[in-house]
């Protein structure tokens, strides 16, 4: 499967990679600062998996039919949560 990360996760590319995955970062794609529509679109055009930290591109990926992973704050608190659990019980 192929990445687009959106300007926030372009740190976490070679941890992507490690993983596998063929990754484009919105920088390197000449995205930066641009509009979110834009961002999606460019996803779309080369058969992209978006992961974003930003709802605005996850909705508009979500009407446009654009593969995303919606990063959320909330989601990171609890994963964060549950491995504290984990790691001191």
């Amino acid at each position: 499967m192929k990445i687009l990360l959106d300007e926030m996760f372009a740190g976490l590319k070679e941890y992507f990679e490690v993983l596998g995955y063929t990754v484009t970062t919105a920088q390197e794609a000449g995205l930066k600062s641009v509009k979110d529509l834009e961002i999606v679109q460019y996803a779309k055009k080369h058969d992209l998996l978006l992961i974003t930290q930003d709802t605005k591109p996850a909705e508009i990926a979500e009407l446009t039919g654009v593969k995303y992973v919606l990063v959320s704050k909330a989601m990171i608190a609890k994963m964060v949560d549950t491995k504290i659990h984990q790691t001191f019980p």
